[in-house]
């Protein structure tokens, strides 16, 4: 008994010393993207309304609110969140004192990108902590110790996962609150199967966590609301309709009625909740910016935009568990990976379909399977809902599914259980033998770990901006001073350019530019301005009279109409542009009156 406790130990090490490799490798390879740029400024106790707009600034102060003051404490976080921003203030504090741990020097500076670093490193580590917790999560659910180091070799293989806790962002965080709620969830309906009061302790530590979730990211109401979801399911199990139902569906029945009095423990529950949401409405009403969520708000309806919902989940449950190089450079490397993806699931799922079948009717784990597929339909219910019914998108951002995402790898680790021990039927009724299985199950594991290691390479889930790719064109392009300009709306835009200057920090080529690179921010209160009265129009006119010539001048992601600028012409961008995610881009030669005429000559065989 002592050496198999020492055995499932070392196992679950070598789980977590994986999943720390993972996740923190190559950790500041792939550049920092618009909403990380909102963590760091916000985690430092910083403002983006200290960057000019209107204006032509430099790099340098476009820059300066990446720059830690020591003075600053929690309450410049929470003041300058809630006045620009619309996310709680939970994580951004624990990434404010993490920061603090490093030295003043070395984050003040891009040396070793060690900013960038100390940003990622806190969820990188929370990420790790999620393997451990899904182990127990795991060992509650099922009392199995297979499923629970099932669960936590997963997990830390996750190619999703990885890429959650590589960004520097809240969502690990929010992993690890709704594995904890989900562990109170089981106990609770645990205890409703056994006709036994929920312990106060239990209670209280639901409530904690669910509020503490709710803190970290608004999102975790989705959580809770598929939790609702799985309650008032198991309160309707009594019902001589749902025990027929059960023939056909993984559905526990509770043959004796609950006294109401235990479902006044989960009522308690659900009140504390709701007042843990409710102090936050405040905040969210005063801090709601409509312009900074649409990206996520449906267009005209199409048949495309109809369907591409579909597409976007599928596409997010699949690189939960496998993710080959499908964003590599070469066309023959994404057909070939797509198509080894698409026979790996073909192969897969009926092997999960059937682990889950079998603990469904296995009476010992037919409970807790029923938690777990109803805790995600309803989830993936309620992103449909929202979708379609709101027109909002929650689909689009593959992260939003953080708040689902552990019962996945919990529902595949129990389906995997099945294969590895050969549970619930005749060994003379399988196709396979049961080694046979076991190597299906490494198989799985080992698809996980080469996801893993696309994603931690940047051939897998690459940011959505790529001011990497934009910025060495712009080198090799722009033999003269530089005007990067852009339409400002919301510190979106402010992080775009932010990207854009950081990646110009960290070139070595930024001494090939006669001078530094110029930026630019033309405020206008809508997101796109069309016809003659667009102010970042004239604000890039007003600008562009008081900068020496010659110039260049690159428009991103350039929201307002260009009006004929004196003595400037467009490049003919079939001659250098390339697509850049997250960049679309325009550039212009503005020269001085002395080559004018060349620059006609130029602009006339470009025409030609």
């Amino acid at each position: 008994m002592q050496s198999k406790k020492n055995l499932h130990l070392l196992l679950l090490l070598a789980s977590i010393a994986i999943g720390t490799a993972l996740r923190f490798t190559q950790l500041t390879l792939k550049s920092p993207w618009t909403d990380e740029f909102a963590t760091l400024v916000f985690s430092l106790g910083n403002s983006f309304h200290t960057v000019p707009l209107d204006q032509a600034i430099s790099l340098e102060t476009l820059l300066k609110p990446l720059q830690l003051d020591p003075d600053d404490g929690g309450g410049a976080v929470t003041r300058h969140l809630f006045a620009e921003d619309h996310h709680p203030p939970l994580y951004f504090l624990l990434a404010h004192w993490w920061m603090k741990l490093f030295p003043t020097s070395a984050v003040e500076t891009f040396q070793g990108t060690s900013l960038l670093w100390a940003a990622r490193s806190l969820p990188a580590l929370l990420g790790v902590v999620s393997i451990p917790a899904m182990y127990g999560l795991g060992w509650l659910a099922f009392r199995s110790r297979l499923v629970a180091q099932l669960a936590a070799a997963m997990m830390a293989v996750s190619p999703y996962g990885i890429y959650l806790a590589q960004e520097a962002r809240h969502y690990t965080l929010g992993i690890l609150w709704v594995i904890a709620s989900l562990c109170c969830l089981v106990v609770a309906v645990q205890h409703l199967q056994r006709r036994t009061p929920l312990p106060i302790r239990v209670v209280l530590c639901w409530i904690v966590v669910n509020s503490l979730g709710i803190a970290t990211h608004y999102f975790f109401i989705l959580t809770l609301c598929a939790e609702a979801i799985v309650l008032l399911g198991f309160c309707l199990l009594q019902s001589s309709w749902i025990e027929r139902l059960g023939k056909f569906l993984p559905i526990p029945h509770f043959p004796f009625p609950i006294p109401p009095s235990h479902w006044w423990r989960i009522a308690l529950v659900a009140t504390g909740t709701l007042v843990g949401c409710l102090v936050w409405l405040p905040v969210l009403q005063s801090s709601y910016d409509p312009q900074m969520t649409q990206w996520i708000r449906g267009s005209d309806r199409t048949f495309l935009t109809t369907i591409s919902p579909i597409f976007q989940a599928l596409a997010a449950w699949i690189t939960m568990i496998s993710l080959l190089p499908v964003e590599a450079s070469s066309l023959l490397v994404v057909l070939a990976s797509g198509a080894v993806m698409i026979g790996f699931f073909i192969w897969a799922v009926p092997i999960f379909y059937r682990g889950i079948k079998i603990q469904g009717e296995n009476p010992e784990t037919r409970l807790v399977i029923g938690i777990l597929v109803g805790f995600v339909l309803g989830a993936i219910a309620l992103f449909f809902g929202i979708t379609y019914i709101f027109d909002t998108d929650l689909t689009r951002g593959a992260r939003y599914n953080f708040v689902y995402f552990p019962s996945i790898i919990l529902l595949v680790a129990a389906a995997l259980a099945v294969s590895w021990n050969d549970l619930g039927q005749d060994k003379s009724s399988h196709k396979y033998t049961i080694s046979q299985k076991r190597r299906a199950v490494a198989i799985i594991w080992l698809m996980g770990l080469f996801s893993g290691i696309t994603v931690v390479s940047n051939l897998g889930y690459q940011k959505y901006y790529r001011p990497d790719l934009l910025v060495p064109m712009i080198q090799q392009t722009s033999p003269v001073s530089v005007l990067i300009a852009t339409t400002h709306n919301t510190l979106v835009q402010t992080g775009e350019l932010m990207g854009i200057a950081w990646e110009f920090k960290g070139s070595a080529n930024l001494q090939a530019l006669p001078l530094n690179p110029q930026f630019l921010l033309a405020h206008q209160d809508q997101y796109r301005c069309e016809g003659t009265a667009c102010q970042a129009s004239t604000t890039l006119d007003q600008t562009l009279a008081q900068l020496s010539r010659p110039l260049d001048v690159w428009l991103v992601n350039f929201n307002a109409p260009v009006k004929d600028m004196p003595n400037c012409f467009a490049e003919d961008s079939s001659q250098y542009q390339i697509l850049v995610d997250g960049y679309d881009y325009r550039m212009y030669h503005c020269l001085t009156d002395d080559f004018l005429g060349k620059g006609k000559k130029i602009k006339k065989a470009t025409e030609d």
